[in-house]
């Protein structure tokens, strides 16, 4: 393959969209004629093991330790569990609509103790939201069948926070460590089945773990332990979220028994140094806000004089290659704001660099994701929405700020109706007076 570069998101973010982390890279490296591939191998990782022959394999797992009533009743209807998977991954997909009616009517599916303290669905969905109300159940249903891998399989299991203990405690890196020298888990071998695809297809020089929450910590540690003792001679960078606020001190060498380069704030610019550096163009010593070990000591690399690249300067996201007609749209909670996190695929996409505001004293406002404020111009957004339709085939997008910027919001609505774009679109905002002079088309 002509693809040096690979990019993935370890498990687990979100089960109905990606997270955008990859896309952003993608993207830009596009503007730099530098290809590349990114994958989800959160939904691959699901995908897997929600299938008939993923949970013949997780049923057949023996243990010893003595099982609750719940487990038990599970283990009893496995068959049942086996035969209606896909199914109900499927319905959730979008893929068969018309299973509503007999999941709705709770006809068709096996329930265990999720659905003990069921709501009073009439009184959530009424008569009329029957898709929702047949989306809960079937969520409702994959949360049993992740109870009895908790319970039975890997204690870290979590659709959204797989270990994540391991990841708070990180600072310390002693139990993560030891964690990671246990006999692989069903999950991990899943995990660690995939990357090998992907690895003997793509066969990278480099490869880009992104970790925006401690959910995904284990995971990247994991897939990057797994590449160091079978493709040694690939080098391994960590970036995203949890470094940019967890990492900041690092200072365990052991880190780097798995990963080669550790890159705070936005990846752009440490990304191209990086490469420029593996490919003999730069010092290791003219990186950018990078730590890697040196002498078994941790290094933090900091010395290159060249800027980030400005917003405009970045490209369009690029969600290609990612399996977007495959995520899973779930009901976990009757809340409609809940719902926007959970329920259907949104293009992300940031309206700005930072904070407008910038005040909280609840945020570090001193780190530069938050401190340095680069909006983009409605245009430019507009043009983003109409190359992502065209990618993703999808309408709908979720804008990530942290607080977008309401003059920002109102030139962009009015640059959708201008240009007639049909979307939908949503955003977390503060609550300020100006926002009711501001009409925002949802």
């Amino acid at each position: 393959m002509a693809e040096s570069l690979f990019l993935f998101t370890p498990p687990f973010t979100q089960l109905n969209t990606p997270y955008p982390a990859t896309a952003y890279l993608k993207g830009f490296l596009n503007t730099q004629n530098i290809p590349c591939f990114h994958a989800d191998l959160g939904i691959e990782v699901i995908l897997q093991l929600f299938s008939q022959d993923g949970l013949s394999a997780l049923f057949s797992i023996e243990n010893e330790k003595e099982k609750t009533l719940n487990a038990q009743r599970i283990l009893a209807l496995k068959h049942h569990y086996i035969h209606t998977i896909d199914i109900a991954v499927g319905f959730l997909q979008g893929k068969n609509p018309n299973f509503a009616y007999q999941i709705a009517h709770r006809q068709l599916l096996p329930e265990a103790a999720r659905f003990e303290s069921l709501d009073d669905l009439h009184w959530a969905f009424g008569s009329m939201g029957l898709h929702d109300k047949a989306k809960h159940i079937a969520t409702l249903y994959l949360e049993d069948i992740a109870d009895y891998i908790k319970e039975c399989v890997d204690e870290h299991f979590g659709f959204s926070r797989y270990a994540e203990k391991l990841g708070r405690c990180a600072n310390t890196f002693d139990e993560l460590y030891e964690a990671l020298h246990n006999k692989p888990s069903y999950i991990d071998t899943l995990l660690l089945q995939l990357l090998h695809q992907h690895l003997q297809y793509r066969k990278p020089s480099l490869v880009c773990i992104t970790v925006p929450f401690p959910g995904n910590l284990y995971s990247a540690f994991k897939s990057a332990q797994y590449i160091k003792a079978t493709f040694p001679h690939i080098k391994i960078a960590m970036g995203g979220g949890f470094a940019n606020t967890e990492l900041r001190s690092l200072s365990d060498p052991r880190v780097f028994d798995f990963f080669d380069f550790i890159t705070l704030d936005d990846g752009e610019a440490p990304l191209m140094h990086l490469i420029e550096h593996l490919n003999g163009t730069r010092d290791l010593q003219m990186l950018k806000r990078t730590f890697t070990r040196i002498d078994q000591q941790v290094v933090y690399i900091n010395h290159s004089i060249a800027p980030d690249y400005k917003q405009m300067q970045l490209g369009t996201p690029d969600y290609r290659d990612l399996l977007l007609d495959q995520y899973i749209s779930a009901v976990e909670i009757i809340n409609p704001m809940h719902k926007l996190w959970s329920d259907g695929q949104w293009n992300k996409l940031t309206m700005a660099h930072g904070c407008y505001w910038g005040k909280c004293t609840f945020c570090d406002i001193s780190l530069d994701y938050i401190q340095r404020y680069e909006p983009l111009t409605a245009s430019h957004l507009c043009d983003q929405v109409e190359t992502i339709i065209e990618q993703t085939k999808q309408r709908s997008f979720h804008f990530v700020d942290e607080a977008a910027p309401p003059a920002l919001m109102k030139a962009f609505a009015l640059e959708v109706i201008k240009r007639k774009i049909i979307i939908i679109w949503w955003t977390n905002i503060r609550f300020e007076k100006v926002l009711q002079k501001i009409c925002v088309i949802y």
